[in-house]
């Protein structure tokens, strides 16, 4: 380990190279021998890390990373480090980074071969767990913890694997306690450019006072 590599930033990279052969074991042949060695391997350290002792983590600090900063325009919007869909620490998920333009929550991704359902389409699941995050990420943009009340997703059509998403959230009304959320993903062209929605997403969060959340 070099002296300016951090443990965040190899926990992170070992993560993503985990993610990296899942995809990898999904997408691709290979022989009997080949397969052998990854489970091998994969046993041994899983025994390695089975013998560490249990991690520790600070909630606190966790809650305060995610609504006692401003998020810049541009600036990329924090989260819990091992979220599913968002946690660059997780090595079963998703790793979505998400940034803010004005009052919108952005993500952009391509999804990898092991969320699929179909082949060669991602699992309606992968990208409602997407919709969920995105619209989340809107209450720490206005710093406001909550929850989600509910979510409907609409499907449009197939959303295709190993091909560029963006995924855009935005506040559509306030009420109350309640913020009603709405957010569309669509598929990316080669240069960028915004092409067909396959699916949209509506969310009702439900707000929790910010001192209460704190502690």
């Amino acid at each position: 380990m070099s002296v300016t590599e951090t443990d965040a930033d190899v926990r992170a990279r070992a993560a993503a190279a985990l993610r990296r052969l899942s995809h990898a074991l999904i997408a691709h042949e290979a022989d009997e021998d080949l397969l052998e060695r990854v489970a091998t391997t994969a046993d041994r350290v899983a025994a390695d890390l089975e013998g560490q002792p249990p991690r520790q983590r600070d909630l606190l600090e966790l809650k305060r990373r995610m609504f006692d900063i401003d998020v810049p325009d541009g600036g990329r919007v924090v989260h819990f480090d091992e979220c599913f869909v968002s946690g660059p620490w997780n090595p079963m998920g998703i790793a979505i980074e998400v940034h803010r333009e004005a009052d919108e929550a952005v993500a952009e991704v391509s999804l990898g071969a092991a969320f699929e359902g179909a082949p060669g389409r991602s699992h309606g699941g992968i990208v409602a767990a997407i919709f969920d995050d995105v619209l989340g990420y809107l209450l720490t943009l206005r710093q406001e913890p909550g929850f989600t009340g509910q979510l409907t997703v609409r499907y449009l059509a197939a959303t295709p694997i190993g091909q560029p998403l963006r995924f855009r959230a935005r506040v559509e009304a306030v009420e109350g306690r309640k913020r009603r959320t709405v957010a569309e993903a669509r598929v990316l062209g080669a240069d960028g450019t915004e092409g067909e929605v396959v699916a949209t997403a509506e969310a009702t969060f439900v707000v929790i006072d910010l001192s209460r959340f704190r502690t």
